[in-house]
C-alpha cells in the first residue's frame, strides 16, 4: 500500500531567486495555482465576452455563479456587502477549482497545507479589521461589547469576545485544511487497499469489490465536501466582513 502521505509533498520544479537566506522555488503548489487560476479566468472572461442573450453552457455556469455569490454577500452581509464581491467570489472560485482539481489523479491538492489556507484566512482577518477601523475608527471595537450585559459580567463577555475574534482566522483555516486532509488520505488508504487486495489472486478480488465500493463512496462524498467547503470558507467570510461594516450588537 503506498504511503497516504506522500500525495502532500511539495515538490520543487525551479529554483527562482533568492530573498536573503530563503530560495524562491516554482513548486507543484504553484503550479495547480495557477492552472486554477487560468481555469476561473477561463471560465469568467471567455463565455460572457460577448454576453449573449441566451446564454449558452459556460455563460450559464458564470451567470450562476455570479448570482450564487451576490445572492449570499447580500443575505449575510447586506447590499453594502456588495462592494466585497470581487474578493469574497475569487475566494470562493479559487477554493473550488483548487479543491476538484484535487480529485484527479496524480493532481495535488493545493488546500491540504495548511500554509495556503491560513494565507486566505489571515487575508480576510487583516480585511476586516483594516475596513472596520477604516469606517469606523475606535468605534469598531464596539464588536467586542455586546449591548445589553449587565456591568459585572461586562469585562468577560468582552474578554471571551476579544479571544473569540482573534481565532477566526485558526478556525476559518484549520476547517478547510482538517477537511480536504482527512478526506484525501482516507481516499488514499481504501484505493491502497483495492491495490493490495487485487494483486492476491482470486480471493483477493473478491475481497476487494467492498473497498472498491468504499472508495467510489467516498469520492463522491469528497466531491461535495469539495464544493461544501468552498461555499462554507464563502459564507463566513461573509458574516466576519458584516461585523466590519456593522460592528453593533
Amino acid at each position: 500500500m503506498g504511503d497516504p502521505i506522500h500525495q502532500f509533498e511539495i515538490k520543487k520544479f525551479f529554483t527562482l531567486g533568492h530573498l536573503g537566506p530563503y530560495e524562491i522555488a516554482f513548486t507543484n503548489s504553484a503550479l495547480f495555482m495557477l492552472i486554477a487560476f487560468a481555469i476561473v479566468a477561463l471560465l469568467m472572461l471567455v463565455p460572457t465576452r460577448q454576453r449573449a442573450l441566451v446564454p449558452g453552457r459556460l455563460q450559464s455556469i458564470a451567470e450562476l455563479s455570479y448570482e450564487f455569490i451576490a445572492s449570499t454577500i447580500r443575505s449575510s452581509a447586506g447590499n453594502e456587502g456588495m462592494r466585497f464581491f470581487p474578493l469574497v467570489f475569487s475566494l470562493f472560485m479559487f477554493i473550488l477549482v483548487v479543491n476538484l482539481l484535487g480529485l484527479l489523479p496524480y493532481a495535488f491538492t493545493v488546500t491540504s497545507h495548511i500554509i495556503v489556507t491560513v494565507a486566505l484566512a489571515l487575508l480576510v482577518f487583516f480585511t476586516v479589521v483594516i475596513y472596520g477601523f477604516y469606517k469606523h475608527g475606535l468605534r469598531f471595537l464596539r464588536l467586542f461589547v455586546p449591548s445589553g450585559i449587565p456591568i459585572y459580567i461586562l469585562p468577560l463577555v468582552t474578554a471571551i469576545e476579544v479571544m473569540s475574534f482573534l481565532s477566526r482566522p485558526i478556525s476559518h483555516s484549520v476547517r478547510l485544511f482538517a477537511n480536504m486532509l482527512a478526506g484525501h488520505i482516507t481516499l488514499k488508504v481504501f484505493a491502497g487497499f483495492v491495490t493490495m487486495l487485487g494483486g492476491a489472486g482470486i480471493l483477493g478480488w473478491f475481497g476487494a469489490v467492498l473497498p472498491l465500493g468504499l472508495t467510489v463512496a467516498l469520492t463522491a462524498l469528497e466531491l461535495l465536501v469539495a464544493v461544501l467547503q468552498a461555499y462554507v470558507f464563502a459564507i463566513l467570510t461573509c458574516i466576519y466582513l458584516n461585523d466590519a461594516l456593522h460592528p453593533g450588537h
